[in-house]
């Protein structure tokens, strides 16, 4: 692998404000093979992991994008004297049993929380952290939820498949008081698949 383009795929990933896939880079380096590509972001990810800088090299949401350490946020925060954009409780909640249900109707989601969430989920769509995935063969055809790339990125997971079990989550200190509902959510991390969901253009319900 040529010294090169280790720098060149270091210089996009520095470049882009969203996560890089090796497919996205090779489209600027047509010339260079993918086994080549992924050398560099591996021998990448190495390198800025030895070297114990504050950033590293992660894989988010299926590319590779460079992320501050966390012990760093608070300095960060500090210096753009701002606070991180939240998202209130219903909204996490919400967020929460797409992620570990999908793909999921929006009355299968509010017979889980028990009230209204049209405005929840209009919000997740504007901001991206959920989409649409298509219309389940029922009466009506309703739409059916699952998390957008945004979520993955947001969230600093892989893919959905790293989404931390019931297990993980006591065992990073969450309250064991919480509300039974959100155990019921966590217990069932692997998400679940629907044949009979078709593709559909991405909407607002």
């Amino acid at each position: 692998m040529a010294k090169s383009l280790k720098l060149i795929v270091e210089a996009l990933l520095f470049a882009s404000e969203n996560p890089l896939t090796p497919k996205d880079i090779q489209a600027v380096l047509p010339e260079s093979k993918p086994a080549d590509i992924a050398g560099a972001l591996r021998v990448l990810k190495y390198e800025f992991e030895a070297m114990g800088r504050s950033f590293t090299l992660q894989e988010v949401g299926g590319g590779y994008q460079f992320r501050s350490r966390s012990e760093f946020g608070a300095y960060i925060l500090k210096m753009m004297q701002a606070s991180p954009a939240r998202l209130s409780r219903a909204t996490m909640e919400t967020l929460a049993i797409v992620a570990y249900k999908q793909p999921i109707m929006r009355q299968e989601i509010e017979k889980i929380r028990g009230v209204d969430v049209g405005g929840i989920l209009r919000t997740l769509l504007e901001k991206d952290l959920v989409r649409i995935m298509g219309r389940e063969n029922l009466p009506g055809r309703p739409l059916v939820y699952g998390t957008a790339r945004k979520f993955l990125e947001l969230f600093g997971l892989k893919d959905i498949e790293s989404l931390p079990k019931l297990k993980e989550l006591k065992a990073l200190g969450v309250d064991e008081n919480e509300d039974q509902e959100q155990e019921n959510i966590a217990e069932e991390a692997v998400p679940q698949t629907r044949d009979d969901a078709a593709a559909a253009p991405e909407a607002k319900d």
